[in-house]
């Protein structure tokens, strides 16, 4: 498969030509099978960036979304005005309740509309836990095997229960697989299921060793200091052409990739173009 991704939202933008920046992510994909929506933001951005980009959201075949935060689903109510009826893949559990517990606040992070709104508005639900070829050469992980010993997640992410705070372990992050002769194109969300877990589950499904890119969020920011550390070092094991973060990856860690990658790193930005 030929792609070309177009990141429309980021906490970061490129130049000066009219798009804007927010803590959220979404990535507009041009292939040879249709064009799609990976994830839509927080909701500020979205709309506005993909016309400063020249992508029309009224040509995608496909929305999906990498899991329930805010920041991936927020974007989704407005671009249904441009899109809808159109096919939105997700997990059975986008419309849980969950929650950020840091300090002394809890603050609910959930996709902030409701499923029958969405649907009235246009949006075809497709829900799956399993790993889904959407078109040839374009898959969804769903759930990933949770296999590495260090990755354990950000703890401040919660659901409530009968028996008080419990950590969300995110079940529901999935990623996008694009492959071709050459390799593969991961796009993630947040890579709440852990990168390395990730990058192993991709390779497992596919038998293909070679990464072309990798982007996204790796959400290396929030987590302990021994997983952050121990997840770069797993990284530089894997064959990686090009890596570009963003997002929830966080600048100190950001900069240490950098450092680690050299030029086989970029910064996923507003306005980054990735062609595979």
């Amino acid at each position: 498969m030929k792609a070309k991704a177009t990141v429309l939202c980021e906490n970061y933008v490129i130049g000066n030509n009219g798009a804007v920046a927010e803590h959220g992510w979404s990535v507009f994909l041009e292939t040879n099978e249709g064009n799609f929506l990976f994830d839509t933001g927080q909701g500020k951005a979205v709309i506005n960036n993909a016309r400063v980009l020249n992508k029309d959201l009224s040509s995608i075949k496909g929305i999906f979304l990498s899991h329930h935060h805010f920041d991936h689903t927020g974007g989704l109510l407005d671009v249904l005005l441009d899109a809808a009826p159109v096919d939105v893949y997700a997990h059975p559990e986008l419309f849980k309740d969950s929650y950020a517990f840091r300090g002394s606040s809890i603050d609910y992070i959930g996709i902030p509309f409701p499923q029958t709104l969405l649907e009235s508005r246009g949006a075809q639900f497709r829900f799956n836990t399993s790993w889904q070829e959407i078109v040839p050469g374009m898959t969804l992980t769903g759930e990933v095997l949770r296999k590495s010993p260090f990755e354990k997640g950000d703890k401040d992410l919660i659901i409530l229960t009968e028996e008080g705070k419990k950590q969300d372990l995110i079940m529901d992050d999935q990623s996008l697989i694009i492959e071709n002769e050459e390799g593969l194109f991961i796009i993630l969300g947040c890579a709440h299921a852990g990168i390395i877990n990730i990058i192993n589950y991709a390779i497992e499904k596919t038998g293909q060793n070679h990464i072309n890119a990798i982007i996204g969020g790796t959400h290396l920011g929030s987590v302990s200091v021994e997983q952050r550390n121990a997840s770069i070092k797993s990284l530089k094991e894997f064959d990686i052409a090009k890596i570009g973060v963003s997002h929830c990856t966080g600048l100190e860690t950001s900069i240490r990739l950098s450092q680690e990658f050299g030029e086989r790193f970029f910064f996923c930005n507003v306005g980054t173009v990735i062609e595979i």
